[in-house]
């Protein structure tokens, strides 16, 4: 049995003087018809260059090879410096940061809000401190009523019973990060959410007339500002830029009859404004009349008392004047009534002793009578009387 003790398998047993004759490799057998793999040389090469560089000595093998096999790694100064030099500079760059000119940074000391970093080079003790860089002066914009997931999400209802469809964009950036970090879970999902709440709040309170035609305006403006107050509620950090509504029209089913009912409303104001145009106008004329009338009724008034007046104040005199010659006076008068009605009369006076007997009948002397009216003017009287 001596000659078979490696075992049941038959392997070479003695293991007093062969381990002179194992692989060095530890053992381990070679694979079958090929050469010993090279992985356990380059393992021992870079274990031994490590050495070299940690302060050790190199080794020549496993044993004795390069004597004191049995010497580990050894620390000198230099390495502990480098190591030290080298902790260093791993903490500075996981503390330092830069923050460009549109973002802020919020700094978290051991996970609560410490400070907010501003434009530039900061410094945050990792890992007591930490830091998050958020950008604060883009504008992010979110559709409502465009989303094609959500088919009804444009259609709300009027105070008048009526249904629109609206569709709109909020424009909105970071005011506060700390408070949109702590505070705020999804952003996006909360500006969607409140300005919906709020654009049909608005809907809700107006009719769909001024909503399709002059309201736009100051729906917008009232939609940024209740949003904004509902937000700044939440504490959430966020600024509403501006709100743009793009479509405010029917649903899409009654659109067709709802533009014919929108165009008679306007024939009937277009209709109404004429007949008003006229009213007014004729009105205006009747009212210029009735005020001509008016002056002019007032104007003869006027002229027939003042008229009158200078009778009675004629009167007067003449009766004064009467009264100290009357008959100078009566004479007077006569001829000046008997010129004011013969004045404009084309008429010729002849005495009757030129004519001869008193009938008529006697021969009538020619007169020039045409050269008489052109010497006396057209509507003089001419006068002839005899001895």
């Amino acid at each position: 049995m001596a000659g078979n003790n490696g075992g049941p398998w038959g392997g070479g047993g003695n293991r007093g003087g062969d381990d002179d004759r194992r692989p060095p490799n530890g053992g381990r057998r070679p694979p079958e018809g090929g050469q010993m793999p090279e992985i356990d040389e380059l393992v021992r090469k870079g274990q031994d260059q490590l050495r070299v560089l940690m302060g050790g000595r190199g080794g020549g093998g496993r044993g004795g090879a390069g004597g004191g096999g049995g010497d580990g790694p050894q620390f000198g100064r230099g390495t502990i410096g480098l190591a030290a030099l080298g902790a260093v500079a791993l903490w500075l760059f996981a503390s330092v940061y830069t923050v460009k000119p549109e973002e802020q940074s919020v700094e978290l000391f051991l996970g609560e809000y410490y400070a907010t970093g501003n434009p530039g080079l900061n410094i945050a003790p990792w890992p007591v401190v930490t830091y998050e860089i958020v950008n604060v002066t883009s504008e992010r914009t979110e559709n409502i009523g465009q989303r094609s997931n959500v088919g009804n999400e444009g259609l709300m209802l009027t105070t008048d019973a009526n249904i629109v469809d609206i569709n709109f964009q909020v424009v909105w950036n970071i005011s506060d990060p700390s408070k949109l970090l702590f505070n705020i879970r999804d952003p996006q999902l909360t500006v969607q959410a409140v300005s919906e709440s709020v654009m049909r709040e608005i809907i809700a309170a107006s009719n769909l007339a001024p909503i399709l035609n002059r309201d736009r305006g100051i729906i917008a403006d009232t939609a940024v500002r209740d949003i904004q107050a509902t937000l700044d509620e939440y504490e959430s950090g966020i600024r509403i830029v501006r709100v743009n509504l793009d479509k405010a029209d029917p649903p899409r089913e009654v659109i067709d009859a709802f533009r014919e009912v929108q165009a008679a409303e306007q024939e009937r104001d277009r209709l109404q404004r004429q007949a008003d145009a006229y009213a007014n106008r004729v009105l205006a004329e009747a009212r210029g009349q009735a005020a001509q009338i008016l002056a002019d009724s007032e104007g003869y008034r006027a002229r027939v008392v003042n008229e009158a007046r200078g009778d009675a104040s004629r009167f007067t005199s003449v009766l004064t004047e009467y009264s100290k010659a009357p008959e100078v006076t009566r004479k007077r008068l006569y001829l000046e009534r008997m010129e004011q009605v013969l004045g404009d009369i084309d008429k010729t006076i002849l005495d009757q002793s030129i004519v001869g007997t008193g009938d008529g009948s006697g021969v009538v002397p020619y007169l020039p009578l045409n050269e008489l009216r052109r010497s006396g003017g057209t509507g003089g009287t001419t006068t002839s009387e005899g001895n």
